[in-house]
């Protein structure tokens, strides 16, 4: 079954070329960074939401432009969730029994939620670095709580698989959103395996992250921060998780500290994401990337020169 998205990008769901690859990749070919992507993302939106498909259409047609190995992935099963999640809200997310005014249910959020973990999880296990682009995002999403457009939080099932499989046994989460990953800090305080790292704008929904406790290393940035002011922070943030040496680098990709966001106030420009890329990848450990947020008209602008400065090093 095929499955079209934006431009002339052909998904071919279930079918695998010589090398193991998820078309639509040419047999023998590797290029660019891999994308973990299915359309399906786009199959559920609420009027004059800030969270839309088109944002994920735009970013996709972007990066059609240049060699990078697609990859389609399928819901993760419960049990993936549960390491992470209560049962409780695993059924809430099922039903829409829950309260959050910024993070509607639908009929169908359930499977694509799953699915968005199992993206995820698929991108956390290549043999090269690989971006989960798929929506929704994760983590604002705590052990028994849906908020801030998150139902499961992506980037802490795919690094508890790792954590539980044994694949890896250090991990280090690098958040970059400008909304503070609480849901992600909320699932791994504590945890001695896990360096959570967090640059944010303070003050700023959802109000925390503003000190630096147990494992948890925090970056509250105020409105208005540059491009100089948050590399500086980046810099410093990317020399503590050089320090402990993790077997794994995961990623919470966000666009929303661009200048020109409806909903945050920070002012980095497109060219600013090249470098974050850059810098993050010049750290050579073996990692993947989860997006979250970033609404801006130049949000695939943004994602596009972030995957360039990636693949660059």
């Amino acid at each position: 079954m095929s499955q079209k998205g934006r431009g002339n990008l052909t998904y071919e769901v279930g079918q695998c070329n010589a090398e193991g690859l998820r078309f639509p990749t040419p047999l023998g070919r590797l290029p660019g960074v891999t994308i973990v992507h299915s359309p399906r993302c786009l199959e559920y939106a609420a009027p004059r939401h800030p969270e839309r498909p088109e944002r994920l259409l735009t970013a996709v047609a972007e990066l059609e432009e240049s060699p990078h190995t697609w990859l389609v992935p399928e819901p993760c099963p419960e049990s993936d969730i549960l390491r992470v999640h209560s049962p409780a809200m695993l059924r809430a997310v099922q039903t829409g029994n829950y309260e959050d005014v910024d993070t509607p249910h639908f009929s169908n959020i359930y499977e694509l939620a799953r699915l968005s973990a199992g993206a995820a999880i698929l991108a956390s296990q290549q043999a090269q670095p690989a971006f989960s682009l798929m929506r929704p995002p994760g983590h604002h999403a705590g052990r028994d709580r849906v908020m801030g457009f998150c139902y499961f939080n992506n980037i802490a099932i795919a690094v508890a698989k790792l954590l539980a499989e044994d694949k890896a046994r250090h991990v280090a989460i690098l958040d970059f959103d400008c909304h503070h990953g609480n849901g992600t800090e909320d699932i791994f305080r504590g945890d001695d395996r896990v360096l959570f790292v967090s640059l944010h704008q303070s003050p700023c929904y959802p109000g925390t992250g503003l000190r630096s406790r147990d494992n948890c290393v925090n970056y509250p940035l105020p409105p208005g921060t540059g491009p100089a002011e948050f590399l500086r922070a980046l810099d410093d943030a990317l020399a503590k998780i050089r320090a402990v040496a993790p077997d794994m680098l995961a990623v919470s990709a966000g666009f929303d500290t661009y200048k020109d966001d409806p909903i945050t106030e920070m002012a980095l420009e497109i060219e600013t994401y090249r470098e974050i890329g850059r810098r993050i990848a010049a750290l050579r450990l073996p990692g993947f990337i989860v997006l979250e947020g970033g609404y801006a008209d130049a949000f695939a602008d943004c994602v596009a020169a972030f995957v360039a400065g990636w693949e660059s090093v």
